[in-house]
């Protein structure tokens, strides 16, 4: 019986590989198909945790509603409140669960927006090289140097006219001397304001008004009057 399942078997495995070669083909060409972009899978785990995140808030309200059961017929049907408990238990178990699977997929699509993330600063900073490159392909490094050269050169020749129109004519005299000299003359003038006391002009002075000694023409009036009344 060995040697005839043996022969079935081998029967069996060379028809079904010459029967249905196109499988094997299909199976590989759908191996060869590209896997989803990282936009869809990072969509996918999004939709994932919203669908888990709803089958977590049905399954609180579902254990809050097991717990009033089992406040409601703790003492009036033990039986009940037995069995909400039970069915509470269950519902946390399947809690727990969720919020490690939560935990997973939270942890799958971060990895996977962080490497989406990378992969775009990588394209980017490969085509600014590729820019950059092209660039420098159009630059003769022999042009460089000798047109470094000639601004260099042009600075000098700016300079050596700059130095030439700046240039004083006539006598020149020494600085120094010129700069002692006008110490000696500050020093004098200086001396000179000491020793000096500053004058007033007349007009001004305060003037003060005395009174005048004459009798005016009042009093000399009245003075007349009273010699004719005497006499």
């Amino acid at each position: 019986m060995s040697k005839i399942s043996k022969l079935f078997k081998g029967s069996s495995s060379s028809s079904s590989s010459s029967h249905y070669p196109s499988s094997s083909k299909s199976k590989h060409g759908h191996r060869s198909r590209t896997g989803p972009t990282p936009q869809e899978a990072i969509h996918k785990l999004r939709e994932t945790e919203a669908m888990l995140a709803k089958k977590q808030d049905f399954l609180e309200n579902k254990i809050e509603q097991e717990i009033m059961i089992a406040k409601k017929n703790g003492l009036k049907n033990k039986r009940v409140a037995l069995q909400a408990l039970k069915r509470k238990k269950r519902f946390e178990q399947q809690l727990t669960q969720i919020d490690g699977t939560l935990s997973t997929i939270e942890f799958q699509r971060e990895a996977l927006e962080n490497a989406n993330t990378n992969t775009e600063v990588l394209k980017t900073m490969g085509y600014a090289a590729k820019a950059i490159k092209g660039v420098h392909q159009n630059m003769d490094l022999d042009k460089i140097d000798s047109l470094m050269q000639d601004i260099t050169e042009s600075q000098e020749v700016a300079q050596e006219i700059c130095d030439a129109i700046s240039r004083p004519f006539g006598d020149t005299f020494d600085e120094d001397e010129l700069l002692a000299e006008l110490a000696e003359l500050e020093l004098e003038e200086s001396m000179t304001n000491m020793g000096r006391v500053p004058s007033v002009p007349a007009s001004k002075l305060p003037t003060s008004k005395l009174p005048s000694t004459r009798p005016s023409q009042r009093t000399r009036k009245y003075r007349t009057r009273a010699c004719r009344i005497i006499n």
